[in-house]
């Protein structure tokens, strides 16, 4: 018999009969449901309800004359045809819902506050749970949503499309639960199962990760083993959000390497904020020296020093790309990686993609959620298939993305200086504070900033120091770059002193500095460009005024940039024209979202000399 459409409940109420067995503190069960109930019972029933049921419902009541669903479920028991009736709110919930409503409810919370008066009860035992098919919230082929409301979890009721729905997800759920608390628990489904998370094994290594996803996601909700580890690896990037994703396999010697950095990335993620990292939970028994281990991973990753260090060629890979990005190439260090994902190998049958790549320092900004996609969407170890589109390059060309698309802490002011001819690394020699020991050991999120490194006073230095913070890395044509996005100070009083000639002692220097218009002073831009140690031109524009030294060269002619230029047009023009002139770039994605190393210049200021004044001014609140 073929009810619901093509859905046959006899067929699938019978499975579930043979498969059931009870859990680990039940007792058996000889019929889970009644005798199919009569065309004549079901049409009585409408009568007395002075309603026709819906089309699954009535499909099931042929098929079975009320269902035990389960002991592990809140609803124990679905009555028949004769047990079912209306709810009737006994419990004054319309009100406690219509009170929540207002002009910002949609259609979904009005329908759920309508929905205790109307409701049709089906369940005749449970624990403290009911079972609501709700006649006014319909689909096109009139089947009623329903509605479990457990009375004791203070939660929202859960809501299943159709009763269909609701008896697929309980036969799944009791798959679920006897697959983890009854021993060899086996059947035609579990093997069914078991055979599509093999097939999404496959289908994950060859690039085809929506494919292996889908499977994977009906396998996990039937509790088959393997299949939850795995979709984590296809749904997001592993290194977020995870509660035991892989427990139990983070103390298998095969995936150790790759999976606990991953759980104790999302372990620092998700308590970043907190007084304290506390204790990385695994979700499984370990020993002393896995816990030391795991103990090592968080701080490591807290201090941003963890690296990623698989075997081969595809760890090779990694370790050009992490030299790459850690410089401020993160496009380039993608693309190694991207080149060398073939190559890569999994070391059981639990895992399908490079996880532990996410966990990396410095490479696992690199790995955007659009480039893990590209990655899943790539075939490996030894699969073939067609490489998937690229995913976007993450830097625009250029400088002029700091007007068109930068972050609002830039927006409020940067300063920056480019060195051709020299390694990021000889930055400090030049232009480092007195007793710089060179630049940070390890890359450092940007935005980090220490408050107080550089501050006036910070140390013993004077209240007229001005010690930038510069990030640094190499640009596309080759030269060295510092970047401090919102400065303190503004250039261009009597006592600012620009380090380009300082920081040109092997061969040009540039540097920019751009303040906008603030309630208590005006934008200000500085340009100089010195080179073998000697100032070559500059100019400083404060508001309307324009202070020059040397022979500034057309194309770099204040006045001809900014003439006429409101607002952010002239800032525009000039980046512009230092991009044309210099081949000048800066890397956005590593200045708003990756890690560089830093390290803390001179002051861009002079000492007051002779004569000349110098004044502190402070601010408190009082009372």
């Amino acid at each position: 018999m073929t009810t619901d459409g093509d859905f046959d409940w006899a067929r699938f109420l019978g499975r579930w009969q043979e498969e059931w067995v009870p859990d680990e503190h039940g007792t058996r069960r000889d019929r889970l449901g009644g005798p199919p109930a009569t065309e004549e019972a079901v049409a009585a029933a409408e009568r007395r309800l002075g309603t026709r049921l819906p089309p699954s419902y009535r499909g099931f009541l042929a098929a079975a004359d009320g269902w035990w669903v389960d002991a592990t479920a809140s609803v124990y028991r679905l009555g028949g045809v004769e047990d079912i009736d209306w709810f009737g709110d006994p419990y004054g919930l319309t009100e406690i819902y219509e009170e929540s409503l207002d002009e910002r409810s949609d259609d979904r919370e009005r329908l759920l506050a309508g929905m205790w008066r109307r409701a049709l009860r089906l369940e005749t035992e449970s624990d403290m749970s009911h079972a609501l098919l709700d006649p006014g919230d319909t689909d096109a082929d009139g089947e009623w949503a329903l509605y479990v409301y457990q009375g004791w979890s203070g939660d929202l009721p859960d809501r299943y499309p159709s009763f269909r729905a609701y008896m697929e997800a309980r036969y799944r759920a009791f798959h679920a639960d006897r697959a983890g608390s009854v021993t060899g628990f086996e059947n035609d489904t579990t093997r069914a199962q078991d055979a599509n998370v093999e097939r999404a094994r496959e289908e994950a290594l060859r690039g085809h990760p929506e494919t292996a996803a889908e499977l994977l996601t009906e396998a996990r909700a039937f509790g088959r083993p393997g299949a939850a580890a795995l979709l984590r690896q296809l749904t997001t990037r592993p290194a977020v959000n995870l509660r035991f994703a892989f427990a139990g396999l983070v103390t298998d010697p095969r995936y150790t390497g790759e999976l606990l950095p991953v759980t104790a990335a999302a372990h620092v993620e998700d308590n970043r904020y907190r007084e304290s990292l506390g204790t990385l939970a695994l979700g499984c028994e370990t020993d002393d020296r896995m816990r030391a281990a795991a103990d090592d991973l968080v701080d490591r990753i807290a201090r941003g020093v963890h690296r990623y260090e698989p075997g081969g060629a595809f760890g090779r890979a990694v370790a050009e790309a992490r030299e790459a990005a850690r410089w401020g190439d993160a496009d380039g260090a993608w693309r190694t990686i991207r080149a060398a994902v073939p190559s890569w190998s999994p070391s059981g049958p639990d895992l399908v993609a490079p996880v532990g790549l996410t966990a990396d320092s410095v490479l696992g900004r690199v790995v955007t959620p659009e480039r893990w996609r590209e990655l899943l969407s790539t075939p490996r170890a030894g699969r073939d298939g067609p490489a998937p589109e690229p995913a976007p390059a993450l830097d625009p060309p250029g400088l002029r993305w700091l007007v068109d698309d930068a972050r609002d802490r830039i927006r409020t002011g940067y300063r920056c200086l480019w060195v051709e001819g020299v390694e990021p690394a000889a930055l400090p020699g030049l232009i480092g504070e007195p007793g710089c020991a060179g630049l940070s050991p390890q890359p450092v999120d940007p935005r980090e900033r220490v408050f107080g490194e550089a501050a006036t006073g910070a140390r013993g230095r004077e209240p007229w120091e001005d010690r930038a913070v510069l990030s640094v890395g190499r640009t596309g044509s080759g030269w060295a770059f510092g970047f401090e996005e919102a400065p303190s100070y503004t250039p261009g009083n009597q006592f600012f002193l620009s380090p380009a000639a300082a920081a040109s002692a092997g061969g040009r220097s540039v540097v920019l500095w751009v303040q906008p218009a603030r309630t208590h002073s005006e934008r200000a831009v500085h340009l100089s460009v010195a080179e073998r140690g000697r100032e070559l031109y500059a100019f400083t524009l404060r508001g309307t005024e324009t202070e020059r030294g040397g022979d500034v060269p057309g194309p770099l002619d204040p006045d001809r940039l900014f003439e006429g230029a409101a607002g952010e047009d002239g800032e525009r023009r000039l980046l512009a024209a230092l991009e044309s002139e210099f081949a000048l770039s800066l890397p956005r994605f590593a200045l708003t979202d990756g890690v560089l190393h830093r390290f803390t210049t001179r002051s861009w200021t002079r000492a007051p000399r002779e004569g000349e004044g110098y004044a502190v001014f402070g601010w408190s609140r009082l009372g």
